[in-house]
């Protein structure tokens, strides 16, 4: 892996995870010898993650990492259930023409289907949902790989950093997932049915779902002066 290559990933992957929370100056000294790398490959890993939005410049500080807050909720999945409902379209339409052997053949989709499925009880009663998060991750290599439409498989990678970032915000809410897990199992098995009305119509309701949660934590939540509070959308 190149070194520049190797930067943006590590970098990328500590915003996502909050390990360099929201602020954090990225000064390139300090950076470059942590990370054991010049100051070059450094300055184009940031460039790559200024162009994501998750590094911004900021006045007399240099680069910093960018704010996200539940805030961000209804600005972010305007464009995600667009593009995702899109995407599950796209694959259902194309699935039919997969080998069984690739990762996005109908068969895949059911078997992906079943896990979720087989995910949700777990869930429900309390367990980690990390290995459920890595069963969406594989979910949506899935459906990129099937909708066959590289512009708009780009467009999703940068969104779902965001969304990403945005998740780790969400208070860990059992029965949530568990519905969650179920939602993502009836949108894996209508891509598998080839169906796409069905596929576009569960992967809107899982999403529209996910947001009013958020939402509503965000009411329940005491609010935090740091935050701008959410504005009602208008007609």
């Amino acid at each position: 892996m190149r070194a520049s290559e190797r930067a943006y990933t590590t970098l990328r992957e500590e915003i996502v995870e909050g390990t360099l929370a929201p602020g954090t100056v990225l000064g390139e000294v300090e950076h470059s010898a942590r990370l054991d790398l010049s100051r070059t490959p450094l300055r184009e890993a940031l460039a790559r993650l200024v162009a994501d939005g998750l590094v911004a410049p900021s006045p007399s500080r240099g680069l910093v990492v960018t704010e996200i807050s539940r805030a961000d909720a209804r600005r972010l999945y305007d464009p995600r259930i667009a593009l995702e409902v899109l995407a599950a379209r796209r694959a259902a339409e194309e699935v039919g023409g997969a080998d069984e052997a690739e990762e996005h053949s109908p068969g895949a989709f059911a078997a992906l289907a079943d896990r979720f499925e087989e995910a949700a009880a777990p869930l429900a009663a309390g367990a980690d949902p990390t290995d459920y998060y890595a069963l969406t991750a594989e979910l949506d290599r899935a459906l990129d790989a099937a909708c066959a439409n590289p512009y708009l498989v780009d467009s999703l990678r940068g969104l779902r950093l965001h969304l990403a970032r945005l998740r780790r915000l969400a208070r860990h809410a059992p029965r949530r997932l568990a519905d969650s897990a179920r939602e993502h199992a009836d949108i894996a098995r209508s891509v598998a049915s080839a169906d796409p009305d069905l596929a576009a119509a569960a992967t809107e309701v899982h999403l529209r779902r996910a947001l009013a949660h958020l939402l509503a934590e965000q009411e329940n939540t005491p609010p935090d002066p740091t935050i701008p509070p959410l504005q009602e959308e208008t007609a």
